[in-house]
Formats: C-alpha cells, sequence, structure tokens
C-alpha cells in the first residue's frame, strides 16, 4: 500500500502570535490554526461548550409534535411500545425513552431487534406481533424514517406512531402521526449531524418540560436529563457522528455525567472495564470500552440485554449483565480473530496481494454480525475494497455480505454495477452490505473486481496520512498534552492531533507483538535523549518489520497520556512510520 505523508501548511508568524496571546505552546497554536481557530475569543468559545449551548428541543423538527403525542398516551393510560435499533446508538436511544416514560408512570415496554432475524428498521411482522399484545402507540428510535409500508402497516392496525431517526430518507416518507429528524424536508435545523440517541435525549427533554408545564424543568426530570446526557454521549460516540457543534457539548458533559452520575449498570460496566477508577473520561473510554460491549451484544443477538444493563436500578441485576456483555465481548473478539485469520489465509492463497484491485472473500459459518468489524480491518490494513460473505451452514439460506472501502473506490457504484448478481444491496460509499446466493459469488466477485479496477486510478491508491505539526519528542510533555486534550473529545470531524517526528532511533530489542492474538505493537524509541513508549494497535505485524530496520525512522502518531496503576506517562499512538532513507 502506497502512503503520501502530507503535513497542513502553517504560518510561522501567525502561530508565535497565538502562542503568545493565548498562552499556548507552538504545537497547540498550530493545531488551533488548523482548526480554524485563530484568535483567544474564538479559544474560549470552542474549550468552554456550555451546556446552554444545546438548542432548545422545541426547535428540532416535528419534536412537539411528537411530545404532544406521546404525552396524551401516557395520560390516557395507552400501551407504548419503544422500537429500537441493535446497535450502541439504538440501545441508548431505548434506554433514555423507557427511563423517560417510566418517570412519567407510562405503561411502556421496549423492543430491540435481533439483526439477523428481524433486520434493521421497524419489521412488519413485529409491528403485527406487538399489536396483537395490545400495543397502541409504537416510538422508533434510531430507525424507522425509511420504513414507510410498515408505518403503513401499523396505521392500518389502528396504532399510533411516532418516528424518531437520524438516518437517510427513502422514496417517501412514513405516514406516522410525527416524525422528529434533524434534517427533516423542509425544516431548517441548523445542525444535522445528531444521532439517533441525541434525538432521542431532545424528546425526553421536551416531555420533561411537558410534565413540568415549564421551560425549566421540575428537579427529579432535571436529574435524569443529566444523567441520560452520558447516555446520549454513548450513542453519539459509537455511531461515528461528527462530534462537533452539539454533539460535543453533549459529549464533552455526558463524559463527566459518566463520571460523577452513571445509571447503575453502567457503574459495574465501568467497574468491570477499570474505567471508574480513572480520573476523567475522555472519548476513547466510550469508544473502547463501553459501545464495543453493547455493541456485542446486538452482533450476537442479545440486543436486549444492553438496553437492560442501562436501565436496571437493581445493583445485583446490573453486575450480571455487566460480567454477561463483557462475556458476549470477549466472544466477539475470539470470532472476530477466527474470521480474520480465515479471510487473510483465503487472500494470500487466492489474491495478489499486491495488484488485485479488492478482495471478495466467503466462509461458512462465518457470523454475519461480525464481519462487517473484519472486512473495515482488512481493507484498512490492505488499503483497497474487501467484501466478507457469511456463508448458511446448510447452504439453505443466502449468503450475508459486509463490504468496507478502506478509503479507496466508491462501494454504492460498485455494487450497482453487479446488481444483477445480487439479491440486495445497500449502504454508500464506504460501507455496504449485501445478500447473494453462494453460487453467484464467484460471477460477482469478477465483476465486483473488474469495476473497482476500471474505476480506480492509481493515484486514487495512494493513501494520504494527513499531519498537523511536526514536533520532538522533548515537546511532548505532559502539560503540553493536557492542552492538546482541551481540544476534545475528538473522534469524528474533530480528530486527535497526528503529530510526526523525524530520525527518530528504536531503542534495541524493545519492538515486540503484545494483545490478545499478538495483534498489537510496542516498541520504544528516543530521539536527543528522549525516550517513550510507542503503541500501535491491530499492527503486529510491525514488530519483524522494525527488527529488520538499520537506522533511523520517522514516525507519525497521536500523543496521549496513559494511566497505569496511578502513573501518568506520555505515550505514542503509532500511526505509521518509515525508514529515514524513504523520506530523504
Amino acid at each position: 500500500m502506497q502512503k503520501r505523508w502530507r503535513i497542513l501548511p502553517f504560518d510561522p508568524d501567525q502561530v508565535e502570535q497565538l502562542e503568545t496571546r493565548a498562552n499556548v505552546s507552538a504545537v497547540v497554536a498550530q493545531l488551533l490554526l488548523n482548526r480554524g481557530i485563530d484568535s483567544p475569543e474564538l479559544i474560549s468559545t470552542f474549550l468552554e461548550t456550555k451546556l446552554s449551548g444545546l438548542r432548545p428541543p422545541e426547535a428540532l423538527p416535528g419534536i412537539s409534535q411528537a411530545a404532544e403525542v406521546i404525552y396524551d398516551a401516557v395520560k390516557a393510560n395507552k400501551k407504548i411500545l419503544i422500537y429500537g435499533d441493535y446497535d450502541a446508538d439504538g440501545m441508548t436511544a431505548s434506554a433514555i425513552m423507557m427511563r423517560c416514560l417510566t418517570i412519567l408512570q407510562a405503561d411502556v415496554t421496549y423492543f430491540a431487534p435481533n439483526r439477523l432475524a428481524d433486520g434493521y428498521g421497524l419489521n412488519a411482522d413485529q409491528i403485527r406481533r406487538h399489536h396483537d399484545q395490545g400495543i397502541q402507540l409504537v416510538i422508533s428510535v434510531d430507525c424507522g424514517i425509511a420504513n414507510a409500508e410498515e408505518v403503513d402497516i401499523a396505521k392500518g392496525l389502528g396504532m399510533q406512531v411516532v418516528i424518531t431517526d437520524h438516518h437517510e430518507f427513502a422514496d417517501r416518507l412514513p405516514e406516522a402521526d410525527a416524525i422528529v429528524h434533524p434534517r427533516l424536508p423542509g425544516s431548517d435545523y441548523p445542525f444535522g449531524g445528531l444521532c439517533g440517541a441525541a434525538v432521542a435525549f431532545k424528546l425526553a427533554w421536551a416531555l420533561c418540560q411537558l410534565d413540568s408545564e415549564a421551560t425549566r424543568v421540575k428537579p427529579a426530570h432535571r436529574d435524569f436529563l443529566m444523567m441520560a446526557v452520558g447516555i446520549a454521549a454513548i450513542g453519539t460516540v459509537a455511531d461515528v457522528v461528527p462530534l462537533q457543534d452539539e454533539n460535543r457539548i453533549i459529549v464533552t458533559h455526558g463524559l463527566r455525567s459518566l463520571k460523577e452520575r452513571p445509571p447503575v449498570g453502567l457503574a459495574a460496566l465501568m467497574k468491570l472495564t477499570g474505567l471508574s477508577a480513572k480520573r476523567e473520561f475522555d472519548a476513547q473510554d466510550i469508544g473502547f470500552n463501553i459501545s464495543p460491549r453493547l455493541n456485542a451484544s446486538g452482533r450476537l443477538g442479545q440486543a436486549p440485554l444492553g438496553v437492560e444493563l442501562l436501565i436496571t436500578e437493581d445493583p445485583q441485576r446490573a453486575q450480571d449483565l455487566a460480567e454477561y456483555l463483557d462475556n458476549l465481548n470477549n466472544d466477539r473478539k475470539k470470532i472476530e480473530r477466527s474470521i480474520n485469520l480465515a479471510a487473510v489465509k483465503q487472500i494470500k492463497e487466492k489474491y495478489d496481494t499486491e495488484n488485485d484491485p479488492a478482495f471478495v472473500l466467503a466462509g461458512h459459518g462465518w457470523n454475519a454480525g461480525v464481519i462487517g468489524v473484519v472486512s473495515g480491518r482488512l481493507a484498512e490494513k490492505y488499503g483497497r475494497p474487501v467484501i466478507l460473505i457469511a456463508l448458511d451452514q446448510m447452504g439453505v439460506r443466502p449468503g450475508i455480505g459486509s463490504a468496507r472501502n478502506g478509503g479507496i473506490g466508491n462501494l454504492h457504484e460498485a455494487l450497482q454495477h453487479c446488481t444483477e448478481h445480487l439479491l440486495k444491496h445497500g449502504g454508500h460509499a464506504a460501507a455496504a452490505g449485501l445478500s447473494i446466493e453462494e453460487s453467484e459469488i464467484d460471477a460477482f466477485r469478477a465483476s465486483f473486481c473488474e469495476y473497482i479496477q476500471a474505476s480506480v486510478t492509481e493515484e486514487d491508491r495512494i493513501v494520504e496520512v494527513v499531519i498537523d505539526a511536526e514536533a520532538s519528542l522533548s515537546q511532548l510533555t505532559p502539560q503540553i498534552i493536557v492542552q492538546m486534550q482541551q481540544l476534545g473529545p475528538f473522534g469524528e470531524a474533530n480528530p486527535a492531533p497526528v503529530l510526526c517526528a523525524s530520525k527518530v532511533d528504536i531503542v534495541t530489542g524493545t519492538a515486540k507483538r503484545m494483545g490478545g492474538g499478538e495483534r498489537h505493537l510496542s516498541v520504544k524509541v528516543s530521539q536527543y535523549g528522549t525516550t517513550l513508549r510507542a503503541v500501535a494497535f491491530g499492527q503486529g505485524d510491525w514488530a519483524e518489520e522494525l527488527d529488520q530496520v538499520d537506522g533511523q525512522i520517522d514516525v507519525v502518531f497521536k500523543p496521549v497520556i496513559n494511566e497505569f496503576r496511578g502513573q501518568r506517562n506520555v505515550e505514542l499512538h503509532l500511526e505509521d512510520w518509515r525508514p529515514v532513507a524513504e523520506s530523504a
């Protein structure tokens, strides 16, 4: 895989002026300028992220009508169903609405679908089943906007339907009693990047105001909302929506909420994962510790337990669920490693890893719930589109495929080109899903690879590594890293700072594999008398490569402070490296 390093340009005079006026280091001044923050006033606004910066709930399109429909149903003692999704965003959205309606003393229950049996979004059979159980109002969270036909079925059965979602629209909008969506056609809400949990949070806020008969909610409702912003932060980080505008406020305050007032189930999960011992949380703590355990329950068909963890008030049940989800996550990792090994074996046996434009891999018994993670990992590793297809052991059901593009090519267009070989497909340029008969896989593979070969240029195949600034290792003091962390929370559209250092020595004998399956790398690097530990996740193969290097290397990394047994040390999360000779 070819890579091109590009250091963002900067004006030294501008950096020096901001460094002096804002009292920050030169590196941090450069990071701020890269984000368009060029004055002390803008820095103050950017760093404060006040909770009052959230727009009032009634500004969100459709929310006033939805709140009235739901509140009237609660007062009429109607049976209400919260219909969620099987990922962490859907679970957190379901939990927020469940907790809100429980406080309002509603007759409410929830449904978290099985990703294989029920599929994504509203399911007609489940709508009918819940109607038979007496449900009178369905509230969708994190789904439903593309389910016009299913809403027609529910309305035909006499049910009320409120849709809350943030996903893309289908050909027609559902004819629901109310629709809450930040990008609803005909509206002008200024920020369309809210996730499902954030939309649910705004609706819960509106319901609390209705029940309080005032903009300022009752103390009990305020306590709930302050706790719910922590749950919404999990959905926001897990769904990889842009950490800008309201999302940045939700995550900033949500992290504090999770530290200070976590729900019982999350407190048990955080204790189990060691998070409760940390002095403060960041978005990566959600991304690496909390959301994977929630998502594992959804990937392995146990999504209702993820919701239950978020709403239970029973400490023993919370402990049991936390342990079960942790075990599920370990199972998920083992399954992923097994599929990854089998997929890499196929790549080595069937493909020219240097020249083939894409990989289409299939295996009997692969778990369809986790192949997306593996295809993403392989697409990133090899720098080209990868499709993994999980085939039914008995050959009765069609294969389920998950595609990731590794930053190269348009998957939506490619699958459209190959549609004659597929039963169905959906997604966008970077990620997609499909179903296919096993007998069509070879023809599909040939057609897909042919399209990628023809549509992707040599220039497209060069992966660009964008670097914020160059820094020496001696500049990376704990104080400077703390200044950098104030630019967070980091995530989509507000990435963690990426730096580079030149002419770095590898400390002899320190490059080693580590972690489960020896997937990760640990190495010590030194420059002008400063030695730091560097780790690279998913890059265990680099250990052998670094051992073969004769001379110095240049490195690209994200600087972090690693907390371990009460010690706080600067550490590098290695993104890329190359021998100095290659950069000369």
